[in-house]
């Protein structure tokens, strides 16, 4: 049943029969027919069909929740089972806010030094798109904001704290002064992420308690390319300090901290509630948390 589960799963994600057998690395016949099979176990019809994919019947909605935590704990357990058997071995599927990605390298270079046997795939991924991954078990685990928007059922460690930099070039009238404020910030040309970022609705939020309107003429859901923007077309962009830095490295650009006006947001390693992780994600938080004591202390200096 499990894997007729998986199967319910792929189609109720990629609602196409064809896309969805793809996904799995099987013919579509196959996944008709395990579908067809799930159907005749549960007594009840899942899928809604004619000449294409009609949707989940409400029964099929209904299955899709149990497939999810059932789906889910199969994984799980066989995680377990290796790790008795092998110690800390597999592979986890990290999604990442952008201005997480130096920080995702982090964690995952310091988790492979102590765990070699556990690999990754960083994927960068808005924080809903984040949650949406780990609701359908596309993700093992996520860095994203922890106190901004509702995060759902999810466990969650404190990782570090975004404090906001400008970053322009060297030539840029505000490249020489040790902070700016939000409220001067709204007449020049930027940079900035997209809409769809939680970042972005941070950056508006801080905007508009200065009084102010960010000026965006490039939008991108690449800090890369915001950052290339400002090297090449002089205008400035608005990134977490510690990225900033970590982009602007031999480049002729200025990193010049904003004054905060409230508390900085907090970023953090998010998965699945669980009431038992499994180790590997038992491994990954005390990782994180390790991280955040060290910075916690760094900061404190």
């Amino acid at each position: 049943m499990i894997k007729n589960l998986e199967m319910l799963l792929a189609l109720a994600k990629e609602k196409h029969f064809g896309h969805a057998a793809e996904r799995l690395g099987i013919t579509q016949p196959s996944l008709s027919s395990g579908i067809k099979q799930l159907e005749a176990q549960l007594g009840v019809k899942l899928v809604q069909r004619g000449s294409r994919y009609g949707g989940l019947t409400p029964e099929g909605q209904r299955a899709l929740v149990w497939a999810r935590q059932i789906v889910g704990d199969s994984r799980r357990l066989r995680d377990e089972m290796r790790s008795v058997r092998e110690g800390l071995s597999g592979h986890l599927r990290l999604a990442v806010i952008p201005t997480a990605l130096t920080w995702a390298a982090r964690l995952t270079t310091e988790f492979a030094q102590a765990h070699p046997n556990v690999s990754f795939t960083v994927l960068s991924r808005a924080s809903t798109e984040i949650l949406d991954l780990l609701e359908n078990l596309d993700a093992d685990a996520g860095i994203s904001y922890l106190d901004n928007e509702p995060l759902g059922r999810v466990t969650s460690t404190p990782l570090y704290n975004e404090h906001f930099a400008l970053v322009c070039r060297d030539d840029h009238p505000l490249a020489a002064r040790s902070n700016v404020a939000w409220s001067e910030l709204g007449g020049i040309e930027l940079s900035l992420l997209t809409p769809d970022m939680q970042n972005r609705r941070i950056l508006n939020r801080n905007f508009m308690e200065a009084g102010v309107e960010p000026h965006a003429r490039i939008e991108s859901g690449s800090t890369i390319v915001l950052v290339a923007s400002v090297i090449n077309g002089g205008r400035a962009t608005i990134l977490p300090e510690d990225h900033a830095r970590f982009l602007a490295k031999g480049h002729p650009l200025s990193v010049v901290p904003i004054e905060e006006t409230h508390g900085a947001p907090a970023v953090g390693v998010i998965a699945p509630f669980q009431d038992t992780r499994t180790p590997v994600l038992t491994a990954l938080f005390r990782v994180a948390g390790r991280i955040a004591t060290h910075e916690s202390a760094q900061t404190t200096r």
